[in-house]
């Protein structure tokens, strides 16, 4: 059984990889300093990550509604990859998955539903807005993902949070690239100053 997991999980991840510092405004929106997930480890921290995952790809799919721009859509197929993962590992330790049949934009976590709300009513303002929070989400998501890794000791767990960790800084180089072009930096936000410019020079 977990040899079909992991098997399952690597054709997953596998897949989504083919997928593709100044603030903007004076008023951004308060991000969390994610206590919650401070606390979340283990199974409470798959079901943290499993809506971040999902709260990434419905914000990305209302913006992409808003632009029409096909980077949202893109990466926004990338993180309905992660989520088809992290899937995977909920449903083989059968546990209850939050994101199998939550519509977009609804969260059973009230954190995250507040963070999708407003990041989508930042996002609306401008297209650089937008790219400027595809930036920030992928700032929490890779900051939570090294605290899901240093809060298991499950063999899988560690495997596919390494896996969407790397999906995630290839997500915050494409937005990054598109803040470049309007000329505008980023300024991280949860990772330090040093991770983000090491993620970026990756390129």
């Amino acid at each position: 059984m977990r040899k079909t997991l992991i098997l399952s999980v690597i054709f997953v991840v596998a897949m989504g990889a083919t997928l593709f510092a100044q603030p903007i405004s004076e008023q951004q929106v308060q991000l969390p300093q994610t206590e919650e997930m401070a606390e979340a480890t283990g199974a409470e921290g798959l079901l943290y990550m499993a809506e971040e995952e999902k709260l990434a790809r419905d914000v990305y799919l209302a913006l992409y509604e808003m632009w029409g721009n096909r980077v949202f859509l893109n990466i926004a197929k990338a993180e309905q990859q992660h989520m088809d993962a992290l899937s995977a590992v909920l449903n083989d330790k059968e546990m209850d998955n939050p994101i199998e049949t939550s519509e977009i934009g609804v969260f059973h976590n009230t954190e995250i539903a507040k963070l999708y709300d407003s990041l989508v009513a930042q996002g609306s303002t401008s297209i650089e807005e937008a790219f400027l929070v595809g930036a920030i989400i992928e700032d929490l998501d890779i900051y939570d993902l090294q605290r899901s890794i240093e809060g298991t000791d499950d063999e899988v767990e560690i495997w596919v949070y390494n896996n969407l960790l790397r999906g995630s800084e290839n997500h915050m180089r494409a937005f990054v690239r598109q803040l470049d072009r309007y000329g505008l930096d980023y300024t991280a936000r949860y990772i330090s100053d040093t991770e983000l410019s090491t993620i970026l020079s990756r390129r």
